[in-house]
């Protein structure tokens, strides 16, 4: 009897474990249709990765966070992910992530013993696990890699034997939970500086003891570096300095948010390079895009105040899938690209009734980006604006948990989803109208359309007081229509005709203006970037990480009409040391007036002015600025937009 009952058990044990298989592949059928998405096919290669990094789940469940399946039924956010498609899950890791009582930083606490309890439960659902090492104590970015506190002391050699015993250690605490890892990721970001250095000397040793860590403990797993700005054009430097010091490392990975890093073209041809170069396989580890621009926490969000778009996607549902499927088809069309990698998917808010309830819970479950009690490691940024979560608009789920129509992508890319061709938003327009011309509003307007493409549609609109406007002066007004059945915005600027050509940069390029650089400066281009503009996408963009090396003019000749004009510049950016920066006007070659203007910080604009510039017929008259900075640190930056010449009266 007993050896029967043995066996029964190994029969039911069996059977179990054939459903456990069964449920990691188990395709929720919800996810192979939408009636309402279009997902265009997408001819991935084989094993692509389609992954997300979750790495906050755990301390928004402590915040009594639930998510649901297509169902509408409580489920593992886990077993959601796995079954809508995702076949990857990235963990970031902390080294210690709490302050001398034991009271975590937030952004998830995300130390080795939460990545553990994470890659298991990635592992349950049948995806692999990359291991994303900040070698920090809290977030590293391009904008701070800080050392780890228990390694302040330490010198480069100390700090690569700390580096590989860590790195070692907590390998092998994923190894023994059997947590498939399939790809470490050594640093975060990692722009030239990498655990509180910044010389390459100094960071690519630190590297070396990673990898060597990670070639002994998960000798199987690919090892990942990551960096962020592909618009800057310095992949091909980042590259050569990790092949010159000899780093063993098989993935080169970028962060890709449309905000900030360009257009796709650049992206690929960033990566394209990276991969002809040094043979190595190339991915974004990091990208997400807003389905609204509405906050659900309290907390503001990093994008969708003032604005709806970015790069012709609205900020809709379907704009959002765009978006990454754009990007996803970006990643694969790349001769050795792997994957995708969107960016705290699940990110909601813990609460939707008050600030001072939420803000309970990010400080005691470390469920917002930080808590206070991150000043005691990072005073300057977290200390002073810790709070909630800065992403929820990102999610591919709602604030109630539920799972939003656009987390489908990732299934239906693989064949595609076809609906009806409809108006997804209508883009906003914009119009400029001279004070001394009569105002004519638009008819028609842009739609974009739910594949992304544009069609012109009627317009109405419903509040447009022309003699206001015309009688106001120089002003903006908004003005609100109906198209398509769809809200329609339309931003009428009241102006005097500007005489520069290309004046904010929109064209692209540098078009019509002439830069002459007295000390060779590492970066004077025309730049793409919504969020430091101050009108527009484009704008003029310096750097140079060098001391005394920004010394430039950027300047534009036109002829003018008799008469008095006015012209004005604006520009914004730090790091400057001794700053000697004015605007300026020269008639016929020869300067008769200039107005100083400073760098005072990040979008902290000062707008220079220069009024009565008298001009008679036939001169040639130059409108230009004169930028000359010391540098501290790496070297000053900053962004010139907006040029103006008017008539002055």
């Amino acid at each position: 009897m007993k050896k029967i009952l043995e066996g029964l058990l190994a029969v039911c044990l069996l059977l179990f474990s054939g459903c456990q298989k069964e449920m990691k592949t188990t395709i929720d059928p919800h996810c192979e249709s939408s009636e309402t998405l279009y997902v265009r096919k997408l001819d991935l290669p084989e094993g692509f990765i389609k992954g997300a990094d979750v790495s906050s789940l755990l301390a928004l469940e402590d915040s009594g966070v639930k998510f649901y399946d297509w169902n509408g039924e409580e489920a593992d956010l886990m077993q959601v992910l796995a079954q809508s498609g995702l076949n990857y899950i990235r963990l970031r890791v902390w080294n210690h992530p709490y302050d001398a009582q034991g009271r975590g930083y937030g952004g998830g606490n995300n130390d080795i013993d939460t990545a553990v309890t994470l890659g298991k439960r990635a592992t349950a659902a049948g995806m692999k696990v990359l291991i994303d090492f900040h070698y920090s104590d809290f977030w590293a970015d391009p904008g701070k890699q800080m050392v780890p506190g228990e390694w302040r002391m330490l010198g480069v050699e100390e700090k690569a034997e700390a580096i590989y015993a860590y790195t070692c250690d907590s390998l092998q605490k994923l190894k023994d939970n059997k947590v498939a890892v399939g790809m470490v990721q050594i640093g975060n970001e990692t722009n030239g500086a990498f655990c509180g250095e910044s010389l390459w000397s100094s960071i690519l040793p630190l590297m070396i003891a990673a990898s060597k860590a990670v070639r002994e403990v998960l000798p199987e797993a690919k090892i990942v570096v990551h960096f962020a700005n592909p618009e800057s054009g310095n992949y091909e430097n980042y590259a050569s300095k990790l092949t010159y010091y000899g780093l063993d490392y098989d993935v080169f990975a970028s962060s890709y948010y449309p905000y900030w890093h360009g257009t796709l073209q650049n992206l690929h041809d960033e990566l394209q390079k990276i991969s002809e170069l040094t043979g190595k396989e190339v991915m974004v580890a990091e990208t997400s895009y807003a389905y609204t621009a509405e906050d659900s926490d309290f907390f503001p969000n990093t994008i969708g105040e003032g604005g709806a778009f970015v790069k012709n996607y609205p900020f809709t549902v379907q704009g959002q899938a765009n978006s990454i499927v754009d990007t996803m088809e970006t990643a694969a069309s790349l001769e050795k690209g792997i994957g995708l990698f969107y960016w705290e998917p699940a990110w909601i808010t813990v609460g939707t009734d008050s600030l001072e309830e939420n803000q309970q819970l990010w400080e005691e479950k470390g469920s917002g980006w930080a808590s206070s009690y991150a000043r005691a490691y990072d005073p300057e940024d977290a200390g002073q604006y810790y709070g909630g979560s800065a992403v929820d608009n990102q999610a591919f789920f709602d604030a109630s948990g539920h799972p939003l129509e656009s987390l489908k992508l990732f299934r239906l890319v693989d064949k595609g989803n076809e609906v009806p061709l409809a108006a997804d938003a209508i883009e906003d327009s914009l119009i400029s109208c001279d004070l001394a011309q009569p105002i004519v509003l638009p008819e028609t307007v842009n739609a974009v359309m739910n594949d992304n493409s544009k069609k012109e549609v009627p317009v109405s609109w419903l509040d447009a007081d022309l003699t206001k406007m015309a009688s106001g002066g120089i002003a903006d007004y908004l003005v609100h229509g109906e198209a398509d059945g769809k809200e329609a915005l339309l931003k009428v600027k009241m102006i005097r005709y500007n005489f520069l050509q290309n004046d904010s940069f929109e064209a692209g390029d540098l078009s019509n203006w002439e830069v002459i650089d007295h000390k060779k400066a590492e970066q004077l281009y025309a730049e793409e970037k919504v969020t430091d503009s101050l009108s527009g996408n484009w704008h003029f963009h310096f750097w140079s990480k060098e001391k005394d090396s920004i010394d430039f003019d950027l300047q534009q000749s036109v002829e003018l009409a008799a008469g008095i004009y006015r012209y004005s510049i604006s520009i914004m950016g730090g790091d400057a040391g001794e700053q000697d920066i004015y605007a300026y006007v020269l008639i016929n070659g020869e300067e008769v007036k200039r107005a100083p203007a400073q760098l005072s910080g990040y979008n902290q604009w000062d707008t220079a002015l220069i009024e009565d510039v008298p001009v008679t017929e036939g001169d040639t008259v130059t409108f230009g600025i004169h930028v000359s900075c010391s540098g501290e640190g790496n070297g000053a930056w900053g962004k010139i937009d907006d040029a103006v010449v008017n008539t002055q009266q």
